[in-house]
Order: C-alpha cells, then structure tokens, then sequence
C-alpha cells in the first residue's frame, strides 16, 4: 500500500490496526444508497479484500443519494462500476464483484466464504430476512440497515440490536419474520424512529408488474446510515466493540443484544402500532 494513502488512518488506529484491516474480508450486499457509502468507507480505511454483490444497473434516478451514480455511470452495472473506483482507491485490494439479486437458495453458497464481517444494506424484505437469519445460524459480525426512506433528520439514527427498534415499519417486518424463525434479537442494525410522511411515498409497479412502493429520499440520509454500518464494521474488525455485533440471537439467549447507543437527544415516545410504508 502505498504510505501516504493511510498515513492518517495509521496516526489514529497504529500500525497494528492498518494491518488487521488489510488483513480483513468483509461482504456488502447492496451497493446502493446505503451498501455504497458504507463500501466506500471500508475502502478508504484499506479493508484488503472485498465482496460486493448487487444486480442492479445504475439509473438516473440513483443520482440524488447514491454515490456511484453520475451521469456517466448511468446504465453500468453498479458492481462494475464499484469495483473501478475502489481499486481506485486502492490497488492493492481484493475486490469480488457479483453482479446478483441475492436470493434464498444462493445465500448458503455465498456464506461459504469466510468473512470477518458483513454489511447488509438490501431493502427487498424476504431475502433480507433470509440473510440475517443465515447470519445469525452462522454467527457471524454482521450489521443490517433498516429503512432510511422517507427522513431528513440524520440526528435521530440509532444503532442497536433489532429488539429495541420502534417506528421503523421495516424493522417491524424483519421483526415478524424473523420471529417465525425463533429470531427475536441477536441482530445489530442501524434505523430511525423518524415518521415517515404519508406524502413521501407512491404506490407503483415494478418493471414485471408487481405492486411496489416509491419511498422519498434525500441526499444525505442513505450516506448517514452507510456511514453507521462502515462505523460499526471497522471497530468490530479492530477489536473496539467485542461480540456486540456477532449473530446469534434467539428467543432466549443472544450473542448481540444489549441496548440502542443513544441518540444527540431522546427519540420520542414509543408507539408501537404506528403504521408507515418505506
């Protein structure tokens, strides 16, 4: 690598930690808003090899929040054009393109690979809960965003286990599913309790007909939750945060428990049957 490229990060984490961040393996699925401000940050601190997996192609509508998104990427697969940049970055690392939806039946082939950590930034609800549930089994240190549509407060985002979510009508879905499956906490993820207003999102459908949802963004609310899940990677793989971001919650017993890091000031009262679309 080269010495000035992490001179910087090297005043602060020490040669030690350069080392065990080059060293280091980690996944992100999803490259978009939120995958893709969280890969670019695991880059820029020298995380040596890198896998990123998404099926998705640049479109002109990603040019608000999403940081690959230029008029010149438009129509490139994001892997493609993810993959320039971070070798870009830096030469020296590893980067494992698969240009994916991931789906359920290929989660356990992808799991195969011996990650350090894994950054979950998917907003399709079944192979979300599918991942985290093959995280958890797993055990491995994984982070998982929920919903960052629809908000323009970044100061009300909280990192903590799935448990203590509220107000986050994703969170509440992954919840439900995941309960099925003897899941109740156990799984770290970044939310915000922020209402979504009615007015900020639309019913559509998709490309195939399926009835979907268009959920209003801003610029710098997928970066905030991108940056969180960066955050949260980087100081588990540097020994800063112990297990609180390993898998392996369930009913009973849970390896990720523990409570929300608190906000700069305190979230509103709980209202659990409040329903918002994401």
């Amino acid at each position: 690598m080269s010495a000035d490229f992490l001179a910087r990060s090297e005043l602060l984490i020490g040669t030690g930690g350069l080392e065990r961040l080059k060293n280091s393996r980690v996944l992100v699925l999803g490259i978009g808003g939120v995958g893709g401000y969280a890969l670019e940050q695991l880059a820029r601190a020298g995380i040596g090899r890198l896998t990123i997996v998404d099926g998705d192609r640049i479109d002109d509508t990603n040019r608000n929040r999403q940081l690959i998104a230029l008029k010149s990427t438009v129509g490139q697969l994001k892997t493609d054009a993810w993959r320039r940049r971070i070798l870009d970055i830096n030469p020296d690392a590893e980067v494992e393109a698969i240009p994916e939806f991931i789906t359920g039946e290929a989660i356990p082939a992808l799991l195969e690979t011996p990650y350090d950590f894994v950054v979950e930034a998917i907003d399709t609800l079944a192979p979300k809960v599918h991942f985290i549930r093959a995280c958890v089994e797993r055990r491995l240190a994984f982070i998982s965003s929920m919903g960052s549509g629809g908000r323009l407060d970044p100061y009300r985002l909280q990192e903590c286990d799935i448990s203590k979510t509220y107000q986050c009508s994703l969170a509440r879905a992954v919840r439900a599913r995941l309960k099925h499956y003897g899941i109740t906490k156990g799984v770290r993820v970044v939310f915000s309790p922020e209402p979504v207003p009615p007015g900020a999102v639309r019913a559509v459908d998709d490309a195939e007909g399926h009835h979907a949802s268009m959920v209003g963004t801003i610029s710098y609310l997928p970066a905030a939750f991108g940056l969180a899940c960066a955050a949260a990677a980087i100081q588990t793989l540097l020994g800063e945060r112990g297990e609180k971001a390993r898998g392996g919650g369930g009913g009973g017993s849970g390896g990720g428990g523990g409570g929300a890091r608190p906000p700069p000031h305190p979230p509103p009262p709980h209202h659990p049957q409040t329903t918002q679309k994401e």
